[in-house]
């Protein structure tokens, strides 16, 4: 939807994180709270209407309405409230009741639809700017799309999409390879097994160990080391994982601002984690005690193929330690406070692909996170101070909070950052990246 019929005033470049150009044409913070935009001229919406400051606000005021369910203001704006006012016709001032420095990049998701749009109720008709009309929602089945003439860019190749939902990633693979569809992200790879055709991209996940720090052994820094240094990454690519994950070193990918290039990734050094275990064992911690690694049933290929190996590979070094493979529910209660006692470790897979550490770290890595094993003061400072910076400023904590939870505290093991695969038909031009799993611009989109 985003990119195809909404539009955002700004846009988060999926390579590095930095803001763009879309409906605003520039943009400048007045103070903490305040920033000014000048926005496109000669934009109209799919119905007629003139997109303006009238707009932009309409927009702002409708996303606060609490008569409405916003899944859009729960996960990023909910932190505080906005308000719009019209400099003139195309700038508009929007101030914040407390200071946001990554407003910008939230600004990113907030797609702009029509004045004529339901105040007060959601739609399944959505009306923006972007170069794509919608055409209807077959529920469950397809969406389909038709380019809008009166597009205030350049227009695009692609006339007329549908976009069709099909479970199995072999039917979405065939379809292509058949010229049924032109497109299919997100094939599983054991379906990618057309060179020709299918390509592999950097997703915005990355697999995860958490360690539950609060009881026995796992309270024992040495024991978490040893589990960082019990893992052979190297023998899982290619046998457990695709060939083409890359080996991780913390929970964001590198395109997102406030990764650390500096972090280093924990060796395969088993003879060394055998000697803290035994360490550990002779000043009396109780490494022998059950721990459970539970991880989320198929939550991507080779999953509960990986929970086992990993079990395996710490009961190598003396560690006992009992796999489990849950389904979604269940897994997500060890992954979220209030947690069970007892000692364990998570497997999981995290996402972030909104272009700022912000939405990793706090709810991961903050005393307060809701999914943070942690409480750390020096740890919980970098994060406080790092979310009210900005620039090189904002980027030196993270980077700082990174290095501190993964090599200093280990409470957690990066394992890889993810790939997913999709499969390209002959006839077209299109390159995937880190968004192609949530968005698909079909202006990105040419024919051979």
């Amino acid at each position: 939807m985003i990119k195809n019929v909404l539009e955002t005033l700004v846009e988060v470049n999926p390579d590095d994180s930095s803001i763009t150009p879309r409906l605003a044409t520039s943009w400048k913070q007045i103070d903490k709270t305040t920033w000014q935009f000048s926005l496109r001229k000669g934009v109209k919406f799919h119905d007629g209407e003139d997109f303006n400051a009238d707009a932009v606000i309409y927009n702002i005021k409708r996303l606060y309405n609490k008569n409405m369910a916003s899944n859009l203001r729960a996960k990023f704006f909910a932190n505080f409230e906005m308000e719009g006012k019209a400099l003139n016709s195309h700038a508009v001032e929007i101030k914040t009741d407390k200071p946001e420095p990554i407003l910008l990049t939230l600004m990113g998701t907030f797609g702009m639809c029509s004045p004529n749009t339901p105040f007060d109720k959601l739609t399944n008709k959505p009306i923006g700017t972007g170069p794509y009309k919608f055409v209807k929602w077959d529920a469950g089945t397809q969406v389909v799309y038709e380019r809008f003439d009166g597009y205030w860019g350049k227009q695009p190749q692609v006339k007329k999409a549908t976009y069709m939902w099909r479970g199995e990633s072999s039917v979405r693979a065939s379809m292509v390879l058949v010229g049924e569809a032109d497109l299919a992200p997100e094939i599983s790879v054991q379906d990618a097994n057309r060179p020709d055709m299918d390509i592999s991209y950097l997703s915005s996940d990355t697999s995860n160990l958490t360690i539950g720090m609060w009881a026995p052994p796992l309270n024992d820094k040495r024991v978490r080391m040893a589990i960082a240094y019990a893992i052979d990454k190297d023998a899982i690519r290619g046998s457990v994982l695709s060939k083409d994950v890359i080996p991780a070193t913390q929970l964001v990918v590198p395109n997102i601002f406030g990764y650390n290039p500096a972090v280093k990734s924990w060796p395969y050094d088993p003879e060394r984690a055998k000697q803290l275990v035994e360490e550990c064992r002779k000043d009396g911690v109780p490494v022998d005690k059950e721990v459970v690694l539970i991880g989320r049933l198929d939550n991507f290929p080779g999953a509960n193929e990986l929970v086992e190996v990993l079990a395996n590979y710490f009961k190598a070094v003396g560690l006992n330690i009992k796999p489990r493979v849950a389904e979604s529910g269940v897994q997500r209660n060890f992954d979220r406070k209030p947690y069970p006692p007892g000692p364990y470790i998570v497997s999981h897979q995290h996402d972030n692909n909104k272009g700022d550490a912000i939405f990793s770290i706090y709810s991961r890595g903050h005393s307060q996170g809701k999914q943070s094993h942690i409480n750390d003061p020096q740890l919980d400072e970098l994060i406080d101070k790092g979310q009210v910076a900005t620039g090189e400023e904002r980027r030196k904590y993270f980077q700082e909070a990174f290095k501190l939870m993964y090599e200093n505290i280990v409470s957690h093991v990066a394992l890889f950052h993810m790939v997913s695969y999709a499969r390209v038909g002959e006839r077209i031009n299109f390159k995937p990246n880190l968004i192609t799993n949530c968005e698909i611009p079909l202006e990105k989109i040419t024919f051979k």
